[in-house]
């Protein structure tokens, strides 16, 4: 298998108006400045462009006052390193003077800045990441990216145990990167290295760690690149448990978001999702996607048969998309077992609000009802015995909810 490489997109890149701009604004008799990385890789590919990235010669300051000249906002997101971003026809553009790295931690690189392209792209982490194209439209490779690029081959630049030393991030971003844009078996001498460094990302902040998991679960190859992580161990350090590549699988194929690809793969109950909010320092949306997630797959596992009354029951309490989510995950198994009409059920609640309780606080205190906990209590009893009814609405089973309600307020 080989990847077609459309060269041609290249020149239409550097016509669309913002490059074109940029590109103009930091034009200066001895100086240039390239398109590198992601822009050029996935213009070569014909994927979207997310990041436009440029390598320069010109200074941090030199950037600033062209960028100032040409009527282009500036701002020095990352001035230390040499990071300026320009904003140029609703487009971003980050500007960054050319580096070479002087010392190196696996978390931190001091660096300097330097007039060489071709030292430049033998600091990145991967040959494909290192293309870069100058504005006359020449393309410059000089660490073999294209055939890489053509074959599907996730390569280290230079001795991969090296790169991994500078950044250990770069052992996740290896199978990220595999899994987007690599073909068949992960490169032998890259995953040699990464298997040998496995306590390196132990250094690492979670919330990078958490970047490049979502990411890499986005990703077309996520499946098999996740089998490669567990396989070799790698995946349990990262998360600290097992993996279930069947359930990614089929949570891949449903199209569920990564949050819940995360889910699928190592969620069995509310403690999993509790060990990777804390593993991954996942936020609280993200952590309540893992626990809502962990409560419909219990009720899902209930040993008895679900039929429609006990459908609408579910989807009352995580909603259809949330009961959705968690059957694409288990499907396939001896459990859940559903009736035709339950799913008719649950298709049909995906087009429609979710049922709700009949009855509120104020039809208790219309019956008499003091206000405060026996409010609470007399709701509680009457939503138990909704849900047990199949979450009826007509005015019948609305008397009998509050009946139940005043038996349980009075207690």
């Amino acid at each position: 298998m080989s990847a077609r490489l459309d060269r041609d997109a290249l020149r239409a890149l550097l016509k669309r108006p913002g490059v074109a701009r940029v590109l103009a604004a930091l034009a200066a008799p001895g100086e240039e400045t390239r398109l590198v990385g992601g822009a050029v890789r996935d213009t070569l590919l014909g994927l979207p462009v997310s990041d436009m990235d440029l390598a320069t010669t010109l200074t941090p300051e030199a950037v600033f006052a062209a960028a100032s000249g040409a009527g282009l906002r500036s701002i020095p997101t990352g001035i230390e390193h040499g990071t300026i971003t320009l904003l140029a026809d609703s487009e971003t553009f980050e500007v960054t003077t050319l580096r070479e790295d002087v010392e190196t931690d696996g978390r931190h690189a001091v660096v300097r800045f330097g007039r060489d392209f071709t030292r430049d792209a033998e600091r990145r982490d991967f040959t494909v990441n290192a293309l870069s194209l100058a504005g006359d439209g020449t393309l410059h490779d000089p660490v073999g990216g294209l055939p890489d690029l053509e074959a599907g081959r996730v390569r280290f630049i230079g001795d991969p145990a090296t790169r991994i030393r500078e950044d250990a991030l770069r052992i996740l971003r290896f199978f990220r990167f595999h899994a987007r844009y690599g073909f068949g078996a992960p490169d032998a001498a890259g995953l040699a290295a990464c298997v040998e460094a496995r306590e390196a990302p132990a250094r690492l902040s979670r919330e990078r760690i958490r970047a490049e998991i979502l990411k890499l679960l986005a990703a077309p190859g996520a499946v098999a690149a996740v089998v490669v992580l567990s396989d070799t161990g790698l995946l349990q350090r990262l998360l600290g448990g097992i993996g279930d590549g069947g359930r990614l699988g089929r949570a891949v194929a449903a199209g569920l978001p990564p949050i819940l690809r995360l889910a699928a793969l190592c969620v069995w109950s509310v403690e999993d999702a509790d060990r990777l909010r804390e593993r991954l320092r996942l936020s609280k949306a993200e952590h309540a996607q893992l626990h809502a997630h962990a409560r419909a797959l219990a009720a899902l596992l209930d040993p008895v048969e679900i039929g429609e009354r006990r459908m609408r029951a579910l989807t009352a309490e995580h909603g259809a998309a949330g009961i959705a989510a968690a059957l694409a995950v288990l499907d396939g198994g001896a459990r859940p077992a559903l009736t035709g009409e339950a799913r008719r059920n649950l298709e049909e609640s995906k087009e429609a609000p979710p049922p709700a309780l009949p009855l509120g606080g104020g039809d208790l205190v219309a019956r008499g009802v003091t206000p405060g906990p026996a409010i609470g209590r007399g709701l509680a009893s009457a939503r138990a015995l909704w849900l047990s009814l199949g979450c009826p609405v007509d005015a019948a089973a609305r008397e009998r909810l509050i009946a139940a309600a005043l038996e349980a307020a009075s207690r």
